[in-house]
C-alpha cells in the first residue's frame, strides 16, 4: 500500500509594521500598515517564493501601548480583495469575528472574495474577547466566553449553509434559450436558530472553491471542538515539543465524532524567524530589537496578548497564573505553565511573546500550490 506523501507549504501572516513590537524601528523597516504598496509587495515576494498563504489579522479597538501593528491597519477582507488584483496562486486569508457580524454578510463577502481571487479566499473564524471591543458594537460589556462560541458555533453553520444554496451549474447563461439561472439548483437555506434566522440563498452564485478555506485558533476545549468540526487549517500558538505533540494529538483527536479524517484539518505552528549570516548576527539582531523594548511597553503588550492583566507585576518576578475564570484558553495556559516549568521570571517568558511568533506550516489545497506552473 503506498504512503500518501506529505508536504509542507508555507504562510505568511502580515503585519505591516513588523512582528516584533519594536520592529519598526529598524533601518529601512516599513513604519505604516496603511501603505498599501508595501503590503502588496509582500504578497508578490510570498508569491515569487512559493508560499501558499498571505494571512491578514484584525483588531476592533484600539488600545494604547499595544503591538504598532495592531493598532492602525486596514480592514482585512479589504486588504486582501485589493492583493488579489496583484497576485494569481497565493491563497489570501483574513479575520472576521462571529461576535459583532452577521452570517449573510460573511457568507457574501467571502463568496465575492472567492469570486474576485479566482478561488484563494480564506476566513479566520474568531470570536472577539477584548472588552473594549464590545463597547464599539452597542455592547456594554463582551460575551461571555462559552456564550460567544455557541454563537460560532451556529454562525459558521449558517455560512456554511449559505455557500451551499447554490449547487454547481445553477449560472447557466445560455444565449441560445436564454435561460440564465437554473432554479432546481438553488434553494432556501430556512435557518432558524437559538441566535439566527436567515432565510437564503445568497445574490452570488456558488464559489469556485465551494467553501472558501476556514481558518481557526482557539485552543479552549470550546475552541478546539469548533475547529475539529468545521476548520480546515488551525493555527497553533504552543511553544514546546511535548505541548505541540499533546495539543496536535487532541484537537485530531476530536475529529473522528464529526465523521471527519484527521488528514481533513491542517495544523500551521508559529515561528517568527531572525535571519543573519551566523547564529551570533543572529542573536546580536534579536538583542538590538530587544533593547528598544521598555518595561511599560513590554508588558503591555504581553498582557495584549495571554489577555490578564500582568502590567502590575515586575519583570524579575515570577509569572502570575491566569485568573481562574481564564484557566482554560491556551494563549494563556501554555505561557503559564511554560514558565512554571522552567522556573522563569516574567521578564523570560516576555521574549518569545514580544517576538510575536506567527503561523507558518502545512496547507492542503491545490488552488493555493504557487508549485503549480
Amino acid at each position: 500500500m503506498s504512503v500518501a506523501t506529505r508536504q509542507m507549504h508555507l504562510g505568511v501572516f502580515v503585519l505591516g509594521a513588523g512582528n516584533h513590537s519594536a520592529g519598526w524601528r529598524w533601518e529601512g523597516a516599513a513604519v505604516s500598515n496603511n501603505d498599501l504598496a508595501v503590503i502588496q509587495e509582500i504578497a508578490r515576494i510570498a508569491e515569487r517564493g512559493k508560499f501558499d498563504l498571505l494571512f491578514v489579522s484584525d483588531g476592533l479597538d484600539y488600545e494604547p501601548g499595544d503591538l504598532p501593528s495592531f493598532m492602525c491597519r486596514f480592514e482585512p477582507t479589504s486588504l486582501i480583495s485589493a492583493l488579489s488584483a496583484h497576485t494569481s496562486r497565493l491563497g489570501l486569508g483574513a479575520t472576521v469575528s462571529t461576535s459583532f457580524t452577521e452570517p449573510y454578510n460573511v457568507a457574501r463577502l467571502f463568496a465575492s472574495i472567492d469570486h474576485v481571487s479566482q478561488g484563494r479566499a480564506a476566513w479566520n473564524v474568531v470570536t472577539s474577547s477584548r472588552p473594549k471591543a464590545a463597547l464599539n458594537f452597542s455592547l456594554d460589556r463582551q460575551m461571555d466566553h462559552e456564550l460567544r462560541y455557541q454563537r460560532a458555533e451556529e454562525f459558521v453553520d449558517v455560512v456554511k449553509g449559505l455557500w451551499d444554496c447554490w449547487e454547481d451549474g445553477a449560472l447557466v447563461a445560455d444565449k441560445a434559450s436564454g435561460v440564465y439561472i437554473d432554479d432546481s439548483k438553488i434553494r432556501p437555506l430556512d435557518h432558524k436558530g437559538r441566535f439566527f434566522q436567515v432565510k437564503g440563498p445568497m445574490s452570488i452564485a456558488r464559489c469556485p472553491q465551494g467553501h472558501p478555506v476556514i481558518i481557526q485558533a482557539g485552543g479552549s476545549p470550546s475552541g478546539l471542538e469548533l475547529a475539529a468540526r468545521t476548520a480546515d487549517v488551525v493555527f497553533s500558538v504552543v511553544l514546546e515539543l511535548d505541548s505541540a505533540k499533546k495539543a496536535y494529538a487532541d484537537l485530531k483527536g476530536r475529529m473522528a465524532k464529526y465523521g471527519r479524517a484527521p488528514e481533513q484539518l491542517s495544523v500551521l505552528p508559529g515561528v517568527m524567524p531572525v535571519i543573519g549570516r551566523t547564529e551570533a548576527e543572529a542573536k546580536d539582531k534579536l538583542d538590538r530589537l530587544q533593547s528598544w523594548l521598555t518595561p511599560t511597553n513590554a508588558l503591555t503588550l504581553v498582557t495584549g496578548r495571554i489577555g490578564y492583566d500582568v502590567s502590575g507585576y515586575p519583570l524579575d518576578g515570577p509569572v502570575p497564573p491566569p485568573p481562574p475564570s481564564e484557566g482554560g484558553r491556551t494563549f494563556h495556559r501554555v505561557l503559564y505553565d511554560m514558565a512554571r516549568r522552567q522556573n522563569m521570571t516574567l521578564r523570560e517568558p516576555l521574549q518569545p511573546y514580544c517576538r510575536g511568533a506567527r503561523p507558518l506550516g502545512h496547507l492542503r489545497h491545490p488552488n493555493w500550490d504557487c508549485r503549480h506552473p
